[in-house]
């Protein structure tokens, strides 16, 4: 098993959708952007979002077991993933990359 670095490339933030449909919530996400999370295998990082793992964790799990080229040829690094939590209202992409 190999390690896979887990960084926080992006935040969006969908104010109409959140005004429109959200109940108001005092802290949603605690994820920043350069954030770096280490995982291996089925291990969710220390302080990661329960949600957003479960979004990445089978992206991160197979690359922790050596899949490569999701999507045939989907990323320029084939041991790479960009996967985003499924929060609707403020999505953070996450960059997935072995550590080798």
């Amino acid at each position: 098993m190999k390690d896979v670095k887990i960084t926080v490339v992006k935040i969006a933030r969908y104010d109409d959708l959140i005004e429109k449909y959200e109940n108001p919530i005092e802290n949603a996400c605690d994820m920043r952007e350069g954030m770096v999370f280490v995982s291996r295998g089925f291990q969710k990082p220390e302080g990661f979002c329960d949600s957003a793992w479960d979004s990445i964790q089978p992206f991160a799990s197979a690359l922790s077991f050596g899949a490569e080229d999701f999507y045939d040829g989907w990323m320029k690094n084939k041991k790479s993933a960009m996967i985003s939590c499924n929060d609707g209202f403020r999505p953070v992409s996450f960059l997935l990359e072995v550590e080798e």
